[in-house]
């Protein structure tokens, strides 16, 4: 007898020492948490969630949660200089520096990832409040980047302890954007396969899709990229690392300036892009231009869709097609003067991949933006 999907998926479960429940949050150190709160809040409708500062007893940075959904990001800048993260901005600019797991047992995870290699960035540590405590651990991964296992099941505040709720007169709607998709690495020279290992030995992690410079090519640069995923999906990292081209891929220009390996864009899903791309224009989010010559055979390529493809082709969003279906995606300029961290907008219609199909024109679009920079 052969065995269900249901069986199959009870398994890998079953053997998974690392459950997962998806994306806890996204903490970026900033120059000015402040304004980027702001920022977040205007072009990306984030609202108001929680505080932490000299105000709540925290001496040496201050901390601006804002929540979307199930999208919730951590704006967190320096006080003062002698200062880990005064030391990390200077070093790679604005960028992300946690990439924040929910688990059921954060002890268990720090436990189980650590003695199979990781390196430990925070025993686990309980917080305590009025409203009840959560269980913080951590290792390290890429670059500057730290993943930190969150357990909250026995809190109900707002955040978590040592915020306070943000209350805000100025509340901004939202622009429909849900939770994180994906979150991509970029890795120095071969050193992708070197971080796939760590993946999959560390978190237990699987190698679901693999690109390599003949997936992902224009005639001037390339990379390569494998995708990881976590037993039960909620949880991918894609990992890039340059290939050799004629020119400086966008890879190299990543790494060039953000000073070393980090979190190249982070992927939020919504069930409207049409509708979110259109507010994120509206308030100033400022997205890669995409030649018109791409829809005038788009269709043949990924055959039927729902939506009409003149408001995607004037959004520059682009389609791609898998055995499951098709998504829609678009890809923001730099949020930054470096030319460092991106957000992907994507809506997923079944397919279950990354937009194979479209790298080859968003590389393009890319290297315009390289080529104006100076940097191709």
């Amino acid at each position: 007898m052969g065995t269900s999907v249901a069986e199959k998926v009870a398994q890998q479960t079953a053997n998974d020492f690392l459950p997962l429940q998806g994306t806890d949050y996204v903490e970026f150190y900033v120059g000015n948490a402040k304004q980027a709160a702001h920022f977040y809040k205007t072009a990306f409708g984030f609202q108001s969630l929680a505080y932490a500062g000299p105000e709540t007893g925290v001496k040496d940075k201050a901390s601006y949660v804002i929540r979307q959904n199930k999208l919730t990001f951590v704006l967190t800048t320096p006080l003062k200089i002698d200062n880990p993260i005064a030391d990390h901005i200077y070093k790679h600019g604005d960028g992300v520096k946690v990439l924040a797991l929910k688990v059921e047992d954060a002890k268990d995870a720090w436990e189980q990832t650590t003695k199979r290699g990781g390196k430990s960035y925070l025993a686990p540590t309980t917080l305590k409040d009025d409203d009840g405590e959560i269980v913080l651990s951590g290792i390290h991964t890429y670059g500057d980047t730290v993943h930190l296992f969150v357990e909250r099941k026995n809190y109900q505040g707002a955040f978590m302890p040592g915020y306070r709720k943000w209350e805000s007169f100025y509340n901004p709607s939202d622009t429909g954007l849900l939770y994180v998709d994906h979150c991509v690495g970029n890795v120095g020279w071969n050193q992708m396969n070197p971080w796939v290992k760590f993946y999959e030995d560390v978190m237990g992690f699987k190698n679901i899709l693999s690109f390599d410079d003949k997936d992902i090519s224009t005639e001037y640069s390339a990379l390569m990229s494998k995708v990881m995923s976590n037993g039960n999906g909620f949880v991918k990292f894609p990992i890039n690392e340059p290939a050799e081209g004629k020119k400086k891929s966008q890879v190299e220009e990543y790494l060039d300036f953000y000073n070393g390996e980090g979190v190249q864009h982070v992927a939020i899903a919504t069930h409207n892009i049409i509708d979110t791309v259109t507010q994120l224009k509206n308030r100033g989010v400022e997205f890669l231009k995409i030649p018109e010559t791409y829809y005038e055979t788009i269709l043949d390529r990924v055959g039927k869709i729902d939506e009409d493809l003149k408001p995607l082709s004037e959004l520059g969003i682009l389609i791609d097609r898998d055995e499951e279906g098709y998504l829609l995606q678009i890809f923001t300029k730099p949020l930054e003067d470096r030319p460092t961290l991106f957000f992907e907008i994507i809506q997923r219609k079944g397919a279950k991949s990354f937009g194979k199909g479209n790298f080859k024109a968003l590389f393009e679009a890319l290297e315009r933006e390289q080529a104006l920079r100076g940097n191709l």
